[in-house]
């Protein structure tokens, strides 16, 4: 059987060349996390240990996003990319540790480990009954293209963020930065216009040669935060102090079991949002409905499964696997092409780094790409109010709460609550009914009083 066969690349009118560049293009607007991640859950990034090795960490990432990405491609024949999240590893660091602390457990981070895997294993069940499935399936039509335009302007604040064009503020939490011409600002807007003009010409892999283009002029003038690679590869660290070192047994304990519900709540939302932004860019979607969708969300369960095991945090669909599909990725072939390369990143980690840890390289990619999700914002039926309100909750709320789930949570409460209201509310399904309540009695009742 041939890659055409296998992946339908004739049927999706792609190539395998076009698949092998979305590949690349994803993977690179995604590397910083190899670098990131392991410096956020060790304590470095604080200045305060958490009692993780920095280099298992960065080991188990790129094994367990390899793992649930090459899943997604093979099973479910998706371009959409997995590894652990960014949110996830925060409340990691800042909630399940200090709570295992809290409840008297000496190895607290071992513990927070066997929270990830408890609620990774519930989550696996959750996807093998076909229960995410049924919760995609019962978001309607236009709040589906708000969350794929509120993970486009996400992607789009992060990316400017990153870039260092938005920057905090006290007084209004954010605002623009008054020195547009550093260093940084310039070789972010020399990817972002190379990115932009390239595509406007209709040049193939424009994303990945803004990408190309930001490196070459940081190595070219060398800016502040930026390190020239000293080797092309190196030896991956060794896996052993976090290998199979969660602790399921006092992950169970009450004390512990508000923390796997918050990992589940954001595994299950996080997840649903993004393949439903990334799929309703690619388009994906029949008759509002993902086929295959069972499979696409096996993937991250067993790859949490898993990742828990080699000792890191929650895996979830990554948001950036829109720079590879707005670069033309359509098939699995993507993904496979993504899983590969965290494997390399492994013995190329030098060059990875270089890349990956200096964010005005590779935001340009993610600006564009949200710009050109947040064009499902037209799709919205805007005169239908009891439709476009909740739509518009969702839609401001991912990025101004700087959470997929949160967002989501938002539009999912107000939906059935404004149409019982405007007396529409035998248009709303059962489970619609059911999620709203439950996210709400989340809020109320879990998620503020976590510590």
């Amino acid at each position: 059987m041939t890659l055409d066969d296998f992946f339908k690349l004739s049927e999706n009118q792609t190539t395998a060349r076009t698949e092998i560049l979305a590949g690349v293009t994803t993977f690179l607007t995604m590397a910083y996390i190899i670098v990131v991640q392991p410096a956020a859950l060790s304590g470095s990034m604080f200045g305060q240990s958490t009692g993780m090795d920095f280099g298992a960490i960065l080991t188990a990432r790129c094994l367990a996003a390899a793992l649930a990405t090459a899943i997604m491609g093979i099973v479910a024949r998706y371009p959409i990319a997995q590894a652990p999240g960014m949110g996830e590893n925060f409340f990691f660091v800042f909630t399940a540790i200090p709570a295992a602390a809290a409840a008297g457990f000496t190895d607290a981070w071992q513990t927070a480990l066997g929270t990830v895997f408890v609620s990774g294993v519930v989550f696996l069940l959750l996807s093998l009954f076909g229960v995410r499935e049924k919760i995609f399936d019962a978001i309607g039509p236009n709040l589906k293209h708000a969350i794929a335009a509120g993970i486009g302007l996400f992607i789009a604040f992060i990316g400017l963020q990153n870039a260092g064009l938005i920057v905090k503020d006290p007084g209004t939490a954010v605002k623009l930065n008054g020195h547009l011409a550093s260093l940084d600002l310039c070789i972010f807007f020399a990817g972002l216009l190379v990115t932009a003009a390239l595509h406007a010409r209709r040049v193939p892999g424009a994303i990945f040669l803004g990408i190309t283009a930001a490196t070459v002029l940081a190595v070219a003038t060398r800016p502040a935060g930026f390190h020239i690679a000293r080797a092309i590869v190196s030896a991956p660290p060794p896996l052993t102090p976090t290998f199979l070192k969660m602790d399921v047994a006092h992950a169970v304990a009450p004390a512990m079991l508000p923390v796997a519900l918050v990992f589940l709540f954001m595994l299950v939302f996080d997840t649903i949002g993004t393949l439903i932004g990334v799929c309703e860019q690619a388009g994906f979607m029949r008759d509002n409905k993902l086929p295959r969708a069972r499979q696409a969300m096996i993937s991250d369960a067993v790859g949490t499964v898993c990742g828990a095991c080699l000792g890191t945090s929650t895996v979830t669909s990554f948001i950036e696997s829109a720079a590879g599909v707005e670069q033309g990725g359509r098939t699995g072939l993507t993904a496979l092409v993504v899983a590969g390369l965290f494997l390399l990143a492994l013995a190329f980690s030098p060059v990875v780094t270089m890349i990956g840890s200096y964010p005005p390289i590779t935001a340009p990619a993610l600006v564009f790409v949200g710009a050109m999700m947040a064009r499902n914002a037209a799709r919205v039926d805007w005169d239908d109010r009891a439709e476009s309100l909740p739509a518009f909750l969702t839609m401001a709320g991912i990025p101004l709460s700087y959470s997929i789930a949160d967002g989501l949570a938002l539009g999912f409460i107000a939906e059935p609550v404004i149409k019982l209201l405007s007396g529409r509310g035998r248009e709303v399904r059962a489970l619609a009914w059911f999620l709203a309540a439950a996210l709400l009695a989340y809020f109320l009742f879990v998620r503020s009083r976590m510590p």
